[in-house]
């Protein structure tokens, strides 16, 4: 049984934000609908008010400008999936679209959405990481940008106020010299809750990295950057070594807990094995 809940269905964009400010009423917006709708049913949140932003045109789209690669918060991740400018820019977020649930999902799902839940193992959210993604956030007030990697608090919390609206996500074009990867390590193919997830994006100039992201996903109250690993590659050369070592250190940083899905040690390993292989493949495709 759904919770009593009032339904918002703007026509533009300030029509929304003026109604997710509505003064006294707990107001969720929702555009996929596969997190808020599980979520009201089962009574884990309760709204005063649901914002249908299925109507706003504008907040859909994936643009390439000025060095720039922008989505819109509606963009859903089959939309991921089907352009050929992100599998350019962004390969490793269309790998985390085409390993995401299931084809119905996929068509619903937007990828707001997927940063707003605020899951650990929110599969987007580690590529978006590696790219140094920002997210715009826009309230009566006007807009803020912050960092993606700023953006969480903790295990479903993040820094959006109540008025504010996930309008756009969006990342510099990586270099010529960078390569981007990501491994969802799940129980099954398909419709399947993340165990580990590693992003990684390698940026090689001649023998030496000159840039290095490495993002985990499921092995932390929020998905994370592992910053020391990072440090460890960046002006050095990509030996085998050096590769284990940041591998090793990747593993330290992460936190992971036992679930019904794997153990903590187990996922600790995995962060390992699977930070190893992607960082090799970046040099592999760098030759």
């Amino acid at each position: 049984m759904y919770a009593e809940f009032d339904l918002t269905i703007p026509a533009d964009l300030p029509e929304a934000i003026r109604a997710l400010g509505a003064a006294g009423k707990r107001v969720v917006p929702l555009s996929g609908g596969t997190n808020v709708l599980v979520d009201v049913r089962s009574q884990r949140i309760a709204p005063d008010c649901i914002l249908d932003l299925n109507r706003l045109g504008e907040l859909r789209g994936i643009a390439v400008d000025s060095g720039r690669v922008t989505l819109g918060a509606r963009t859903t991740v089959g939309d991921l999936m089907a352009s050929g400018e992100l599998a350019r820019h962004a390969p490793a977020l269309v790998q985390a679209a085409t390993v995401f649930a299931g084809q119905m999902v996929r068509n619903a799902a937007t990828v707001a959405g997927n940063i707003a839940c605020g899951s650990p193992a929110a599969d987007l959210v580690p590529p978006l990481l590696s790219l140094d993604a920002e997210v715009t956030l826009s309230s009566v007030r006007g807009s803020r940008t912050l960092a993606l990697a700023d953006y969480y608090l903790g295990y479903k919390s993040d820094r959006r106020e109540a008025d504010e609206l996930i309008t756009a996500i969006s990342w510099p074009v990586p270099g010529a010299n960078s390569f981007g990867s990501f491994y969802k390590l799940a129980r099954r193919k398909g419709d399947a809750i993340t165990v580990t997830a590693v992003a990684v994006s390698i940026g090689i100039a001649g023998s030496r990295c000159d840039r290095a992201r490495i993002a985990l996903g499921s092995v932390a109250p929020v998905p994370m950057r592992a910053r020391r690993a990072e440090a460890m590659l960046e002006g050095a050369e990509l030996t085998p070594d050096r590769i284990a070592a940041a591998a090793k250190a990747a593993m330290e940083e992460c936190s992971p807990i036992d679930d019904v899905r794997a153990t903590g040690e187990y996922r600790r390993h995995m962060v390992g094995v699977l930070t190893a292989r992607l960082i090799s493949a970046a040099v592999q495709a760098q030759k």
